[in-house]
């Protein structure tokens, strides 16, 4: 039979690809990790790990055994973590991910109140890109992940928190500056400048300037909304700005946001966990303080 420390070694060798940092990292000598996955070999009858003297890698047959591993590994991490608990259901660690275009605009908003309302819980927050949290998600490493929806995310399960819709941001010496309202058929044939590769935001504003004929401005590609804000302040170009970006900006001479007539281009924020996940409870009150907090205090 397969023991979950089995597996625990499997996945740290193939996130370390190195014997000792792996036993490091487990806790225990490079000898009894190495042998043990020896033991696993011969138990299974299959090779799973390539050995080199510079480099170790999972063979093909090590990379499926492993793919269902982490699912057992992240059911036996929500088993333990359900049965700790069970006294308390509203106790404990919670690891939530979100990207950088939200993250800095939205934590100062939710952070207060999930503190003062889950008061034993204790939050860590992590910062990432898109593609970087779903794997962490996916691996157990993360309990809930707070970021814009996209159609690749069905093996997750969401829970809607909030739409955030999009504004145009231009120099104040731009043609479209003087509006009050801006349809997306005005940005036809302008250029957009945008995030770098990476930022989900990138793909979805560019997906909006598409529809509209407009065209990326491919001169420049930012690292983060700030660096977008600076240049369109510089009269480089213009960009579309997620609303929260722009909520407790102070006032700039130099930028006019302007928001758009119906239809309105917006992301859908939601809250992503593991299908299957056990902590439920924990998820709805975080949830339900996220949607309170911003129905309340952000005029979206």
């Amino acid at each position: 039979m397969i023991k979950i420390r089995e597996l625990e070694y499997l996945d740290a060798i193939e996130r370390f690809k190195h014997f000792g940092k792996a036993a490091e990292a487990c806790h225990v000598s490079q000898p009894t990790l190495s042998g043990q996955i020896i033991k696993l070999e011969e138990q299974l009858g299959v090779t799973l790990i390539e050995r080199h003297r510079r480099n170790i890698m999972l063979t093909p047959a090590g990379n499926q055994l492993l793919a269902k591993a982490r699912k057992v590994l992240n059911a036996a991490h929500d088993l333990e973590v359900t049965a700790k608990s069970l006294g308390d259901p509203l106790s404990g660690e919670v690891h939530l991910g979100l990207i950088p275009t939200l993250a800095p605009y939205l934590l100062p908003h939710i952070m207060p109140d999930l503190i003062e309302s889950l008061p034993r819980l204790e939050f860590f927050l992590h910062e990432k890109q898109t593609a970087d949290l779903l794997r962490d998600l996916d691996q157990g490493n993360l309990d809930a992940l707070v970021l814009p929806w996209l159609d690749d995310m069905t093996d997750f399960d969401a829970y809607d928190l909030f739409d955030e819709p999009f504004v145009l941001a231009v120099n104040k010496k731009h043609p479209l500056a003087g509006k009050k309202r801006v349809r997306l058929e005005d940005l036809k044939g302008c250029h957009v400048l945008t995030l770098e590769d990476g930022h989900c935001l990138r793909d979805q504003a560019l997906g909006y300037c598409f529809s509209a004929g407009a065209d990326e401005d491919k001169r420049f590609q930012a690292t983060s909304l700030e660096t977008l804000r600076y240049m369109v302040s510089s009269g480089i170009g213009i960009t579309l700005l997620p609303k929260l970006s722009v909520v407790d900006q102070r006032e700039n001479q130099d930028i006019v946001y302007i928001p758009f007539q119906k239809p309105v281009p917006n992301r859908r924020i939601v809250l992503l966990i593991r299908q299957n996940y056990t902590r439920l409870e924990t998820v709805r009150e975080i949830v339900s303080i996220i949607r309170k907090t911003v129905k309340a205090n952000l005029k979206l």
